[in-house]
């Protein structure tokens, strides 16, 4: 299965690598200065942010909103993009190879920014952690990170990371994490066919499946465990705050006097973390796929930090 992964990806030596600046701090690697892509004459220019978070893709699954991605990527862009994890998802791989075409489109977009100039840098995730041999190669351009620390433009440290490494039932339950995720797997297929439903009535997509686990009590104790879990360790890394994904839940907040932000993911709550180019931090909802002659921007809801 990695093989045939690998192979969509073009791997090059680190010193293939641009030349960056000193606003990420990286084992071995700096940002560089993008140059923007000249705006369409046709469509209004997307939107650009100094820096975007994505994570939780499943690239592999049934239930990865590839469509809604894509729309994403095409209207916004950014100086720095992180891939905070799950991007692949290995586990249901292994059980059936699903690879349609719009997620190879997925990752030829992401391969695509990072030839043109944006900086991107891969934080494997418990479902994509066999690129963590990957440790100081790039894909295609795409550097590959355990965890960063990011500045923002206001001066902030951020500890960025997946959170999967700092989840309990994943290091002591391995076990019971699989079994939770073919539950979990058999829930988005019914977000999936749901959502279909709502598409041919014409209303925009609502996640049933993240309803549902954020009804069930025991769900909504672990988000709480977890968040109280990363801001610790944000803090004895002596940072400003946390970036992460893992849990499927987009969220800006603070904790004990540090800031707790997770990016969301893209089969629930399709959803990014971006920075400002003043430093600010929010979080952008895609919930409508957009064609042509929509406008992105009545498909883009923002909530400041």
């Amino acid at each position: 299965m990695l093989n045939r992964v690998s192979n969509l990806l073009r791997v090059r030596q680190p010193g293939y690598m641009q030349q960056p600046s000193d606003t990420v701090q990286l084992a071995s690697a700096r940002l560089v200065s993008p140059t923007a892509d000249p705006p369409s004459a046709s469509a209004p220019p997307p939107r650009h942010y100094r820096t975007l978070w994505i994570s939780d893709i499943h690239l592999g699954t049934a239930g990865c909103q590839a469509r809604y991605l894509l729309d994403f990527l095409k209207h916004n862009e950014s100086d720095t993009l992180y891939l905070v994890g799950d991007i692949i998802d290995g586990w249901q791989l292994r059980r059936g190879w699903y690879w349609p075409r719009s997620h190879n489109d997925v990752v030829q977009k992401l391969l695509r920014k990072a030839r043109k100039g944006t900086r991107v840098i891969y934080i494997p995730g418990n479902h994509d952690a066999m690129a963590r041999q990957f440790m100081g190669l790039a894909f295609g351009d795409i550097e590959v990170a355990d965890e960063v620390i990011h500045i923002t433009a206001d001066g902030r440290r951020f500890l960025v990371t997946h959170g999967d490494l700092f989840d309990g039932v994943m290091q002591h339950a391995r076990w019971l994490a699989y079994l939770g995720d073919t539950g979990y797997t058999l829930i988005l297929v019914l977000n999936r066919w749901f959502n279909g439903l709502r598409t041919r009535m014409g209303y925009p997509y609502w996640s049933l499946s993240q309803y549902i686990k954020h009804k069930v009590k025991n769900a909504v104790s672990f988000i709480t465990a977890f968040e109280k879990v990363m801001t610790d360790e944000a803090r004895q890394r002596q940072c400003n705050g946390v970036i992460c994904g893992h849990i499927h839940k987009a969220e800006i907040r603070t904790l004990d006097g540090l800031l707790y932000c997770n990016d969301g993911d893209w089969v629930e709550s399709l959803t990014a973390l971006a920075e400002t180019a003043d430093g600010t931090l929010e979080i952008v909802h895609w919930t409508h796929c957009l064609d042509a002659s929509s406008s992105p921007r009545k498909a883009t809801v923002l909530e400041p930090a």
